[in-house]
């Protein structure tokens, strides 16, 4: 189905950043945190309490350009390791894009981060352009946001 295309679906991004792995995690695991550093100008707003402990959780957003809520499904857990999770409209099943952070503690000050978008599985023709719009720069710009912030942490 995907053919030579599946290649380009899957954008990623790392970099080292001078703050612990815990440090960074905090501002990724926790949702109200999101907004935050978000490079895609994609997130207005996450309710604060929603912090992330398992595979299997769910975390609402609020999108900044409809003002819609997003549920994030979590697929992937580690603490202060992994997450992954895949985004559907309230109440649907996610149509297959995935947004991912990976961090490799290098010592108890560095981190090297991997931000990852994987669109490979996306099943819904409207949410292609988007996908298509999500580079290497949007999600750069996003990694350089929340090293700033966890540097400053």
């Amino acid at each position: 189905m995907l053919g030579g295309d599946q290649v380009s679906r899957v954008v990623s991004v790392g970099r080292e950043v001078s703050a612990s792995a815990e440090t960074i995690f905090e501002l990724i695991a926790d949702p109200a945190q999101q907004p935050r550093w978000d490079g895609n100008d994609n997130l207005a707003s996450a309710p604060s309490g929603q912090r992330v402990r398992s595979v299997g959780t769910m975390f609402t957003a609020v999108l900044t350009h409809s003002g819609s809520v997003r549920e994030n499904h979590v697929v992937e857990f580690e603490e202060c390791r992994r997450i992954a999770w895949r985004p559907a409209e309230p109440g649907r099943k996610p149509p297959g894009h995935l947004w991912r952070w990976e961090l490799e503690p290098i010592d108890a000050a560095h981190t090297r981060v991997t931000h990852t978008y994987d669109w490979t599985e996306l099943s819904d023709e409207k949410r292609l352009p988007r996908a298509r719009a999500t580079t290497q720069d949007a999600l750069r710009s996003s990694l350089d946001r929340l090293a700033a912030l966890a540097e400053r942490a």
